[in-house]
Protein backbone atom coordinates (compact mmCIF):
# COMPACT_ATOMS: atom_id res chain seq x y z
CA UNK A 1 0.00 0.00 0.00
CA UNK A 2 1.27 3.59 -0.86
CA UNK A 3 0.70 4.86 2.45
CA UNK A 4 2.27 8.26 1.63
CA UNK A 5 -0.83 9.36 -0.40
CA UNK A 6 -2.89 9.49 3.26
CA UNK A 7 -0.43 11.08 5.78
CA UNK A 8 1.42 14.61 5.53
CA UNK A 9 3.42 16.50 7.87
CA UNK A 10 2.82 20.33 7.89
CA UNK A 11 4.22 22.38 10.41
CA UNK A 12 0.94 24.59 9.82
CA UNK A 13 -1.16 21.44 11.12
CA UNK A 14 -1.02 19.69 14.76
CA UNK A 15 2.60 21.30 15.14
CA UNK A 16 4.35 19.45 12.71
CA UNK A 17 3.07 15.81 13.70
CA UNK A 18 2.14 13.09 10.79
CA UNK A 19 -1.59 13.46 10.89
CA UNK A 20 -3.97 11.97 8.32
CA UNK A 21 -4.69 14.60 4.94
CA UNK A 22 -6.90 16.65 5.61
CA UNK A 23 -7.67 15.85 9.05
CA UNK A 24 -6.05 17.17 12.17
CA UNK A 25 -5.86 13.10 13.42
CA UNK A 26 -2.42 12.39 14.19
CA UNK A 27 -0.74 9.17 12.90
CA UNK A 28 0.54 8.59 16.75
CA UNK A 29 -3.56 8.73 17.95
CA UNK A 30 -4.16 5.95 15.35
CA UNK A 31 -1.86 3.68 16.31
CA UNK A 32 -2.14 4.71 19.83
CA UNK A 33 -6.00 3.66 19.53
CA UNK A 34 -4.99 0.09 17.57
CA UNK A 35 -2.41 -0.67 20.86
CA UNK A 36 -5.29 -0.39 22.90
CA UNK A 37 -7.33 -2.61 20.89
CA UNK A 38 -9.74 -0.82 18.89
CA UNK A 39 -11.16 -1.82 15.80
CA UNK A 40 -11.18 -0.08 12.39
CA UNK A 41 -14.65 0.86 12.44
CA UNK A 42 -14.61 1.80 16.31
CA UNK A 43 -11.71 4.38 15.16
CA UNK A 44 -13.83 5.60 12.58
CA UNK A 45 -16.98 6.00 14.65
CA UNK A 46 -14.31 7.94 16.89
CA UNK A 47 -12.52 10.24 13.99
CA UNK A 48 -15.42 10.25 11.33
CA UNK A 49 -12.78 12.34 8.52
CA UNK A 50 -10.89 9.60 8.97
CA UNK A 51 -11.66 6.46 6.04
CA UNK A 52 -10.71 2.66 6.35
CA UNK A 53 -8.16 3.18 3.88
CA UNK A 54 -6.57 5.84 6.28
CA UNK A 55 -6.45 3.33 9.13
CA UNK A 56 -4.97 0.68 6.68
CA UNK A 57 -1.98 3.06 5.74
CA UNK A 58 -1.04 3.78 9.32
CA UNK A 59 -0.71 0.09 10.19
CA UNK A 60 1.73 -0.31 6.62
CA UNK A 61 3.29 3.06 7.67
CA UNK A 62 3.77 1.51 11.79
CA UNK A 63 5.27 -1.88 9.96
CA UNK A 64 7.60 -0.14 7.53
CA UNK A 65 8.86 2.25 10.25
CA UNK A 66 9.46 -0.85 12.22
CA UNK A 67 11.33 -2.67 9.51
CA UNK A 68 13.90 0.22 9.06
CA UNK A 69 14.43 0.64 13.28
CA UNK A 70 15.15 -2.89 13.89
CA UNK A 71 17.74 -3.99 15.17
CA UNK A 72 20.43 -5.96 13.28
CA UNK A 73 20.56 -9.80 14.77
CA UNK A 74 23.79 -9.99 16.94
CA UNK A 75 26.36 -11.80 14.82
CA UNK A 76 28.29 -14.52 16.56
CA UNK A 77 32.13 -14.19 17.44
CA UNK A 78 33.84 -16.84 16.23
CA UNK A 79 37.19 -17.42 18.42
Amino acid sequence: MDYQQYLIRDPQICGGELVIKNTRVTVRTLLASLAEGATIDEIIEDFPTVTESAVRAVIAFAATSAEDDLPLSSVPSIS
